[in-house]
């Protein structure tokens, strides 16, 4: 029995925070994205898609970045990231 992807069962849409609360991402149903660092609402938005485990970000200036779920962890740019419930 092989266990499903974060793709397949969309466990990724939501909000997602450091450790501190620093840096908050919420991926939304749409396939956008809202990042604020803290106090800073809004600090960068744009676009992702996530295939298996992997999502790649692009946020609206053009730039580009990644991340990996393991283990109901997101893993991006250094950062480390839980799933606010």
């Amino acid at each position: 029995m092989s266990l499903q992807t974060i793709e397949e069962t969309k466990e990724y849409i939501g909000l997602w925070v450091t450790e501190d609360g620093y840096i908050r991402h919420e991926l939304l149903p749409n396939h956008r994205y809202d990042e604020a660092r803290g106090s800073r609402e809004s600090a960068y938005q744009g676009s992702y898609g996530v295939t298996g485990n992997h999502i790649d970000y692009k946020d609206d200036t053009g730039f580009t970045a990644d991340g990996e779920f393991k283990e109901g962890i997101l893993y991006h740019g250094g950062m480390i990231l839980f799933k606010k419930q």
